[in-house]
């Protein structure tokens, strides 16, 4: 008998955890679509969004970590607020040959651009990017290299449209 009782009362517990679960994952729901509706509301959203391989939550993820693209007066500048710029080590006449990004700058922002890449590559949607990649992967540079200088000249594209408030052509 006791053991039916703690396996009923187990059972009970994880109905308990099931309910939980179902209502946070209804709340999850109704929070994307108010983020949505939110971003729609930028001229920005339908600007990032024209770009293959950016979608709803990358493009509202971008306008929130880039803010006003004004506040940045070179591509570089967002490049290295990203923290996808490269550190270069150098001591007198010594210049390392493996330099590996900053990540100085926004995680969120760069986790972002990491994803559009990788979303831009998969079945060619971003033909652009993926002639970049392989001419990137033909010159010898490891995947990760390749995806990072891919996330660097995505980032350019982005200062670019934004600044000129047009939508991107393929």
């Amino acid at each position: 008998p006791f053991k039916k009782i703690l396996y009923q009362s187990h059972l009970v517990t994880l109905k308990l955890y099931i309910q939980m679960l179902l209502q946070q994952k209804e709340f999850l729901s109704i929070l994307e679509q108010e983020i949505d509706e939110l971003a729609m509301q930028f001229e920005e959203y339908e600007i990032l969004h024209s770009i293959p391989g950016v979608g709803c939550k990358i493009a509202a993820t971008l306008i929130a970590e880039i803010g006003e693209i004004k506040q940045f007066s070179h591509p570089k500048k967002l490049v290295a607020y990203a923290g996808i710029d490269p550190r270069i080590y150098q001591s007198g006449k010594f210049t390392a040959s493996i330099n590996r990004i900053t990540k100085r700058g926004s995680t969120r922002l760069r986790q972002a651009l990491y994803t559009a890449v990788q979303c831009g590559l998969t079945n060619n949607r971003n033909t652009k990017l993926r002639e970049f990649y392989d001419k990137k992967r033909s010159e010898g540079k490891p995947h990760k290299v390749a995806i990072i200088a891919c996330a660097n000249k995505l980032l350019h594209w982005i200062y670019a449209i934004l600044k000129h408030k047009e939508i991107f052509n393929a």
